[in-house]
């Protein structure tokens, strides 16, 4: 690229030899650039060159060069509007940093970069300040490259961006940073952003799940392990960000330090433990060697003050501290039990922790789930740091339940058998109850925490996979919870779960259809729920509509607020399939549906829908609907699901249920546009019922729940189900 750029100069600069040169900035002054990065340059000219002839020097410049395709970033700059940028915008700064010779008066760069680097040096105490607020609004948007769930190698914290801005912390010569170990660490990366654009065919930074198989099997490695390994640069270079920033407050901080005869005084808060220069430090008197505790009072206090742990004490704990074979005694119990409930300065304690190797000696199934990646497309975070949500999200609950810290243990536990084979719920529950009895809880507890880590997703599944209606569907989940304490635990650990995930994930439907469902059981469990012969299919607390006036050859619809999204009510005339052609009017509507349910009265079907859509127009919407009732609009021709040749295997299995009044079919399958629509035609076809539908969305897959019954409203025999099944399953193929 050098070459290129240098004969295009050449061609270009004619009698001007000095005070204009071409200077490579950003990646392609590091000498970085991955296969499809931007080529960053500046023409930099002395002030005393005519600038319209550097104008039609650069144009001539860049036109040469975009004619070569080089994929150009560039600027034209005096060397007084260099200075003047530098002073004022900390990013120019930092790009000059790494500017280097290109072509040109080689004196013209040196003399740029040295009046800035002087300047950048000069101002650092307070520049840095604006640079650290930068980087935390950066973070914001970005996250860190080794907890989300898809990281960005350049723009998360301890990606590309952070070796740069560690290179201009060590160019203020007010600190010193470990050179060879960030470049050696930011060519781990540079090695996978290479392939990244290989294997993407284009400019990106974010490592993306289904990029990584090919990328990692050109690195010679496993998916899970590039995943990791990527991971844990990042990791690495975080750290080191984080020490930079620590060695500069130490800088700026007072240096009247309040000094005893024997040394600084350091300020004793528990036993072994203490605070000096705002970190928790180890006093003198601490023995980690026989004190194993002293890491969770360390760790509670540097939690309870908002403070990090002294490196030099973290290396000593991680040197000496041997966890014994027997549970932990009580005082111990309960300085780990004051740390996981600390909310949310539980995070950067514990992180710290981990990154020390202190957190594998007292929880060695940590390891199995440390840095990797979730397979659901809903999850924001790694598992581990999901994990730590979870049990930050439980301190803002504890007072929703009778014992906080065996929810915040739950909480961090929840997914401690995905580092296992398995299903991790399942797995989980036994590796739950081992860790707890070695943490110091009694038997009873220990279970209690199994039993929770065993049963994190029951009520977001049924909640919206099931009709929570049907007071069946409270009576099946009231058998697997023994009492009202455990379900407000459950309940709680639920909504901990589910904030940790996404927003998404504990939309305000969702999480209305999760109280809802908590509500019903626990009537149950009082023995004050609705008999379940009471229920005719309609929700007790939404009006029907008036199905007295005459509906033959027209309809009725109303519109509401419901959630975050809106509640439709549609009355017709009953025929077969009738609401397999509402839900494709609603679908050629542009409505996304969340559920629907249909009870018939003397001939006329009453219809209650949940879109998403929060705004909708009810006059616009009959106008959608009409012709589709009147038969005008080909809706297997618009609406037909299809999937491409071996895109997908959709699954349909008919529902075990411990008692039910109808048939439950499961669809799992690619979302795509008919999907409802092709299901239900195929079930009115059968000549089969449909009472409720209840659509779930994770990513790109659909699962769907239909409530199908015969003509006598009844749940369909065997024969009669695995018919269903097959007809559905040859719909979708």
């Amino acid at each position: 690229m050098d070459r290129v750029l240098r004969e295009a100069f050449a061609a270009v600069a004619g009698d001007i030899e000095t005070g204009l040169a071409l200077a490579a900035i950003g990646g392609y002054g590091r000498a970085q650039l991955s296969p499809h990065s931007d080529v960053d340059v500046v023409l930099v000219h002395a002030d005393h060159l005519d600038p319209a002839e550097v104008d039609a020097r650069a144009a001539a410049l860049w036109s040469r060069l975009w004619e070569a395709k080089v994929p150009l970033d560039h600027s034209v700059r005096s060397l007084t509007e260099m200075e003047e940028l530098a002073a004022t915008d900390h990013r120019v700064a930092i790009g000059v940093v790494d500017a280097r010779y290109v072509a040109g008066d080689a004196g013209a760069v040196v003399g740029m970069r040295s009046t800035v680097m002087a300047g950048w040096r000069r101002e650092a105490r307070s520049r840095l300040q604006t640079v650290r607020q930068d980087r935390d609004a950066r973070l914001e948007r970005s996250g860190q490259l080794a907890y989300e769930a898809v990281p960005d190698l350049k723009n998360s914290g301890g990606g590309l961006r952070d070796a740069v801005l560690l290179r201009a912390i060590a160019a203020t010569w007010l600190v010193d940073v470990p050179a060879r170990e960030v470049a050696q660490l930011t060519a781990e990366l540079l090695d996978v952003r290479d392939l990244l654009h290989e294997v993407g065919g284009r400019r990106t930074d974010k490592l993306v799940p289904e990029l990584v198989p090919d990328i990692a099997a050109r690195l010679g490695l496993t998916p899970a392990d590039l995943d990791v390994h990527a991971r844990d640069v990042g990791r690495r270079l975080d750290h080191l960000t984080a020490r930079a920033w620590r060695r500069l407050d130490d800088i700026a901080r007072s240096p009247h330090r309040s000094v005893g005869s024997r040394g600084p005084i350091i300020e004793k808060v528990v036993p072994g433990v203490g605070v000096l220069d705002t970190e928790v430090v180890l006093t003198a008197d601490a023995a980690p060697a026989s004190d194993p505790e002293l890491l969770f009072r360390a760790a509670a206090v540097a939690a309870r003050r908002n403070l990090p742990i002294n490196q030099a004490s973290l290396d000593r704990m991680a040197r000496e501290i041997r966890w014994p074979d027997e549970p932990m005694p009580a005082s111990t119990h309960r300085w780990l039990v004051d740390l996981v409930s600390s909310g949310r300065r539980l995070v950067p304690v514990w992180l710290q922790l981990d990154f020390a190797g202190l957190i594998d000696p007292f929880l060695p199934e940590w390891a199995g789930i440390r840095l990797r990646g979730s397979s659901s497309p809903i999850h924001r975070f790694t598992v581990d740091r999901h994990s730590l949500e979870a049990a930050v999200n439980a301190d803002e609950l504890n007072r929703e339940v009778d014992r906080p810290d065996l929810l915040a243990v739950a909480g961090l536990l929840h997914d401690i058998g995905k580092g296992a084979r398995g299903a991790h719920s399942e797995v989980g529950e036994p590796m739950a109850v081992a860790i707890a009895r070695r943490w110091g809880f009694d038997e009873t507890d220990a279970v209690t925490i199994g039993w929770l880590v065993r049963r994190p997703l029951l009520l977001p599944t049924i909640a919206t996979r099931r009709d929570i209606e049907d007071p069946l569907t409270a009576s099946n989940v009231a058998e697997f919870i023994p009492d009202e304490a455990a379900l407000d635990l459950l309940s709680a650990l639920t909504a901990c779960d589910a904030r940790a995930t996404s927003a998404a994930a504990w939309s305000d439907w969702r999480r209305s259809l999760v109280e809802g469902l908590v509500r019903k059981v626990r009537d149950h469990l009082r023995g004050t729920a609705v008999p379940a012969s009471d229920y005719a299919g309609w929700p007790a607390h939404v009006p029907m509509p008036d199905l007295d006036r005459e509906v033959v050859g027209e309809f009725i619809l109303a519109v509401q607020p419901h959630h975050d999204g809106s509640l439709l009510t549609i009355a017709v005339p009953d025929r077969r399939g009738m609401l397999a052609d509402l839900a494709g009017a609603l679908t050629v509507a542009g409505l996304n549906i969340r559920s629907c349910r249909s009870v018939t009265v003397d001939h006329v079907a009453a219809t209650l829908w949940e879109v998403t859509r929060s705004t909708v127009d009810a006059t616009t919407l009959a106008e959608r609907i009409r012709p589709v009732l009147e038969g005008r609009v080909d809706l297997a021709q618009r609406l037909a699901y299809r999937l491409e040749r071996d895109e997908y295997e959709p699954r349909v299995n008919v529902l075990d249920a411990l008692e039910q009044t109808a048939t439950l079919l499961q669809v799992r399958t690619l979302d795509r546009r008919g999907l409802m629509w092709t299901v239900c035609h195929t079930i009115a076809t059968l000549g089969l019922h449909i009472r409720s539908v209840h659509l779930s969305t994770y990513g790109d897959e659909a699962r769907d729940v239909f409530y199908v019954t015969d003509d006598d409203n009844a749940a369909l025999g065997d024969d009669a189900a695995r018919a269903l099944r097959q007809a559905v399953s040859d719909a979708l193929a």
